[in-house]
């Protein structure tokens, strides 16, 4: 099974679909997680910037080792790629 991404901030979404957020009539969305839409909308009015920077503490404490600095890095290849944000 290809592993699925919220296409806002790049968090895994795991196996099933605990981690989807939800559209305007409740069903779950499929392309971004709780923490970034929910009811229909996303739940934050940021820039890409300042969402790298919000994840740049997630990706550190998940990926052991890796600097702040290679998280930005990773962060500022991947996120333009998503769905929110090209």
């Amino acid at each position: 099974m290809e592993e699925k991404y919220c296409q806002s901030c790049g968090m895994p979404m795991g196996d099933t679909d605990e981690m989807y957020g939800s559209n305007l009539d409740g069903s779950k969305n499929k392309d971004y997680c709780e923490y970034c839409y929910m009811n229909g909308k996303f739940t934050s009015d940021i820039s890409i910037e300042e969402m790298i920077e919000v994840c740049i503490p997630h990706v550190v404490n998940e990926k052991s080792g890796m600097s702040e600095n290679e998280a930005r890095e990773m962060m500022k290849e991947l996120l333009p790629k998503l769905k929110r944000w090209s």
